[in-house]
């Protein structure tokens, strides 16, 4: 397989090429977990693979908790479904605990404080009520619990793993949390194992062609839990080789192949997704791309070829366009097409800039 085979195949994979979805919980679904720390950025990202997406309709999914958002995997925040939450945040705890006990400790957050913190959030939230993390700090100091420097982030984080809160609806541009026994009635559970094959399932479907390697960092599972997890499903999956690794894979249903162009988000799953990013980013623009993380960049045919921002004034955004290298005068016309497709998600008039 070449190259360009495998990039085509991700982009169908990822829904960003021929998107069957029109909900964007069944991106959700699909993806498993989104990374979504860069709320807006989010939005979009789930927006880029629906077919007609709006910015309204993916804004009221969330606050009505068709869609969660809490910390899983590696682990940031992600958007995760009601269904997923539970078994998702069991199979990737552990670790995520070990990881960060020392934080922990320096804090002086031993099981008696968390204990108490927990049970005063729980108390906070009860009876449908969302508060924002300064409401929730507060209500921590009036139970005579610190929470100065870190404190507060950890407590909170703390309660997210023990699988008591997840995000409550926004109250205009603050966020808020709420109790996830209110928000996720309905959750699955899974045994350990099959949470693993569920997980490993999710991901190569959706990212594939991916490896293994790939894999471990997505979703911060340890290289022998991901190894058995891709060994589970591996007769449901193709496998190639490209260079001296082997690639795991659906193939996805028939589509028409068309030339594609999309400004993705900061965090992305297109390019956040996988340990190696040089099969869609030139080594030579590592740094301008953002190593694929950290800046919006522009997708043609699947390979970063720039990057963009955008400031939003009143009813307007202006946009700055940024390529990494010189392009074909059709290009850019059909990077304007994207643009324009970002304007009328957010419902903005626009104005393109070239830098």
């Amino acid at each position: 397989m070449k190259r360009q085979d495998i990039i085509a195949l991700r982009l169908q994979n990822q829904q960003l090429l021929l998107p069957s979805f029109t909900a964007a919980a069944d991106v959700v679904r699909w993806l498993g977990a989104v990374q979504s720390q860069d709320y807006a950025g989010a939005k979009w990202a789930l927006a880029n693979r629906l077919k007609t997406p709006v910015e309204a309709d993916i804004e009221a999914a969330i606050n009505a908790g068709h869609i969660l958002r809490t910390h899983v995997l590696r682990p940031t925040w992600h958007f995760v479904l009601p269904e997923d939450i539970r078994w998702m945040i069991e199979l990737t705890e552990p670790r995520i605990s070990a990881l960060s006990a020392k934080y922990f400790r320096d804090l002086a957050l031993d099981k008696t404080v968390l204990n108490k913190s927990n049970k005063t959030i729980v108390k906070a939230l009860q009876s449908g009520r969302h508060l924002t993390r300064k409401e929730l700090g507060e209500a921590l100091e009036n139970a005579r619990i610190a929470t100065n420097d870190l404190r507060l982030t950890y407590i909170i984080f703390r309660a997210e793993l023990d699988q008591l809160i997840c995000n409550g609806a926004r109250r205009g541009k603050q966020f808020t949390y709420a109790l996830l026994d209110e928000r996720a009635i309905s959750a699955t559970r899974f045994q350990r194992d099959e949470a693993l094959a569920e997980l490993s399932q999710r991901y190569f479907r959706s990212r594939g062609p991916a490896t293994v390697k790939d894999f471990v960092w997505w979703s911060g599972l340890s290289s022998t839990d991901a190894s058995k997890g891709l060994e589970m499903v591996k007769s449901q999956l193709e496998c190639v080789t490209f260079g001296d690794q082997s690639y795991f894979f659906s193939q996805p249903a028939e589509g028409k192949k068309k030339h594609s162009v999309h400004l993705l988000p900061a965090y992305d799953e297109y390019t956040v997704a996988y340990k190696d990013r040089s099969l869609v980013i030139d080594r030579a623009f590592e740094e301008h791309a953002g190593h694929g993380i950290f800046n919006p960049n522009i997708i043609v045919n699947g390979q970063v070829i720039g990057s963009w921002r955008r400031e939003i004034s009143g009813n307007k955004v202006m946009m700055e366009v940024q390529y990494f290298s010189r392009v074909a005068a059709n290009t850019g016309k059909k990077v304007s097409s994207a643009a324009k497709r970002y304007a009328n998600f957010i419902a903005k008039e626009l104005t393109i800039k070239n830098i």
